[in-house]
């Protein structure tokens, strides 16, 4: 005999939302390592990453090494960070029976990754602005438009690896399954976002895979702001493209999230 689990119907109030969002950051502020990491781990990197290129000849006039290489950082390592420790948090919910529970009340899917997406969102704002601290006051970071762009960026890139992370561990049944999408998801980025090699230079068909990659405009806006002093239309183009994939991951995150760990 088939037991059917009958959720309850009824308006669901903005108060869902908030309560899942409450319920998140308060768990994130009793995880005292969790914290530690999503603030200090890409600071303590981009701390190594200084002093990686401090002896690296700079030819006059040219910026340094550091300067070009950690404005990208600021946007890449926050992406890094939330995207892996939303996948784990998120199939710890399903693994734990609590997200099935969760999903027994008036609370949506959307309802969920939203309160979920919120929370991140305001941890990686956090973990932006002691990137950025560190960075510009601590490390001589240089850039030549607003430090204020630099942390935009930087939040909006840490939202969308929160989107994808939610993504990810919406088709992960373990927490093992969850770190194993981050070479598949992250590692192509990585690689074809115009850190190691301009997207120009690449070949044709990397190129073209490149222009439909999330954190290729990430890093692209971020350029945008360390070689022009005020805000560009290609830089807020860019951004704009960075939300527009974070918001359809998390449509799709909540289209795809199964209600049961089985």
């Amino acid at each position: 005999m088939t037991t059917t689990v009958t959720r309850p119907t009824g308006p669901r109030p903005l108060r869902c939302y908030t309560a899942t969002t409450a319920r998140i950051l308060k768990q994130l502020r009793a995880d005292h390592r969790t914290v530690a990491m999503l603030l200090l781990v890409p600071a303590l990197l981009l701390s190594l990453l200084y002093f990686v290129y401090q002896d690296s000849p700079t030819p006059p006039g040219a910026p340094r090494l550091f300067d070009r290489v950690g404005i990208s950082m600021l946007g890449i390592l926050p992406f890094i960070v939330m995207f892996l420790i939303t996948a784990i948090a998120m199939q710890r919910e399903r693994v734990s029976g609590t997200l099935e529970r969760l999903l027994t009340t008036p609370l949506s899917k959307l309802d969920l990754l939203a309160g979920y997406g919120s929370a991140f969102s305001i941890a990686a704002a956090g973990q932006a602005g002691v990137a950025c601290l560190v960075s510009f006051w601590l490390l001589d970071l240089r850039a030549a438009g607003s430090i204020w762009l630099v942390l935009l960026i930087a939040v909006v890139d840490a939202i969308l690896g929160v989107a994808l992370g939610l993504l990810a561990s919406a088709f992960a049944r373990t927490e093992f399954q969850a770190v194993q999408f981050m070479p598949v998801i992250v590692g192509p980025q990585f690689f074809l976002c115009g850190l190691l090699v301009p997207r120009g230079e690449l070949p044709g068909w990397l190129e073209a895979v490149s222009n439909v990659l999330p954190l290729s405009y990430a890093v692209s806006a971020l350029q945008e702001v360390s070689e022009h002093p005020g805000a560009t239309g290609e830089m807020w183009r860019d951004l704009a493209i960075v939300a527009l994939f974070a918001a359809a991951a998390l449509c799709l995150a909540a289209a795809t999230l199964r209600r049961r760990t089985a």
